[in-house]
């Protein structure tokens, strides 16, 4: 099961990259949600509200990701596209690429553009602190105190997060671990009965 994934622990700093005398700036957030696409771009058109194009990309998800790509008045595939290849190529998802353009007075051609928002995308994903986070699964061990013990060796052992722990005539633990490893959970709980595993979704 795929259960780690990479992406960007924070907003980049602005990359800038010139080709002709247009000017492309390159900024790549994390997101979670494409609702908060809008509200991105809307803030780098008034911070660079004399800019010709705020052109982007994002990606959200695993197995079969959501994603777009928007030239914004550029030639077709010329600006998106190359953008998106950019996420691609870092294997990146849950993050947002916005190359923003000043035309400079000199057309660059499909060929031109295709390089320059490639690469102020490329800069923006350089400049950006990329980590490894993972898919982990919520769940409840209920357990009476005589295996109490042995049920904490196991969560030590499985590096399991402890979310809560409630006592009363049994011990409740709210926990999560990595999806690849909720099946070797489960099984090693049935060896401990009358323990119980509790899905909690």
């Amino acid at each position: 099961m795929e259960d780690h994934y990479r992406t960007l622990k924070a907003p980049s700093a602005p990359q800038l990259f010139k080709d002709r005398g247009s000017k492309f700036f390159g900024y790549a957030f994390p997101i979670i949600h494409a609702d908060e696409v809008g509200p991105i771009i809307e803030t780098l058109k008034k911070e660079h509200h004399t800019a010709r194009h705020w052109c982007y990309a994002y990606q959200l998800g695993l197995g079969e990701p959501e994603y777009r790509a928007n030239d914004d008045g550029e030639p077709s595939n010329s600006a998106g596209q190359p953008i998106y290849g950019q996420i691609q190529a870092f294997e990146l998802t849950d993050v947002l690429v916005v190359v923003v353009r000043y035309f400079g007075g000199t057309k660059l051609g499909v060929g031109g553009l295709i390089n320059a928002y490639r690469t102020g995308a490329k800069l923006a994903l350089e400049a950006s602190e990329i980590e490894t986070r993972y898919v982990e699964i919520p769940f409840v061990i209920k357990t009476p105190y005589n295996l109490l013990g042995r049920i904490m060796r196991l969560i030590s052992d499985m590096n399991i997060n402890i979310l809560s722990q409630e006592s009363a005539q049994d011990v409740t633990l709210s926990l999560s671990v990595r999806a690849s490893q909720i099946d070797r959970v489960k099984n090693e709980v049935k060896k401990l009965y009358p323990a119980q595993f509790i899905p909690t979704n």
